[in-house]
């Protein structure tokens, strides 16, 4: 465990530490939130979608969440140039690369944040978690363990957030159901 400062020198340390840490982000990002407001208001312009705005502060509570657990997180909403969407959250717990899909949530509702993740959503992960493997050097690439884990948030007014992690949720090989289909493939 790589010591900084002191601050890993217990346990109960580095948690403070990263709740100081998630305090200090909050208000920033709400001081940050509340500039863009007025700058929208007296420029004329429009704000960021509310469901954006949401999912923001899902993957900030994620992040977090992450870190308490010992993730070393290394990229926030990655984007490859060549693929549509982004990786939420990319982290190292000790030898295996981990892919955060990040789900939000303001409420608890008959279907659970992580089943959001569906068919075409895993396939998109898995094309995006491939290329981000190619920015590494090629003999460390093969010999990396990638795994898929869905975070889902909970962002309930008035609450603190509520994160629920699923590691491993899918596979890295999509299973035969799980393949995109071709426009010639019988269905």
């Amino acid at each position: 465990m790589r010591k900084s400062a002191g601050i890993d020198a217990k346990p109960g340390v580095r948690a403070r530490w990263i709740a100081v840490e998630a305090g200090i982000y909050r208000r920033l990002r709400l001081w940050a939130d509340q500039r863009q407001q007025r700058r929208a208001r007296t420029q004329g312009s429009s704000l960021k979608p509310g469901h954006l705005r949401l999912g923001e502060q899902g993957e900030d509570a994620a992040y977090f969440f992450l870190r308490q657990l010992g993730y070393a997180v290394v990229a926030r909403r990655w984007r490859s140039p060549r693929l549509r969407g982004d990786l939420d959250l990319v982290a190292w717990q000790g030898r295996t690369l981990v892919v955060a899909e990040v789900k939000t949530r303001s409420a608890r509702d008959a279907f659970a944040a992580e089943e959001a993740v569906d068919r075409d959503k895993r396939n998109q992960l898995r094309l995006q978690a491939e290329a981000y493997l190619r920015h590494l050097p090629e003999p460390f690439r093969q010999a990396v363990e990638l795994r898929f884990d869905v975070v889902s948030v909970y962002l309930v007014n008035g609450e603190s957030p509520v994160c629920e992690h699923f590691q491993a949720a899918f596979a890295r090989t999509p299973p035969p159901e799980d393949r995109p289909r071709r426009a010639w493939q019988r269905w």
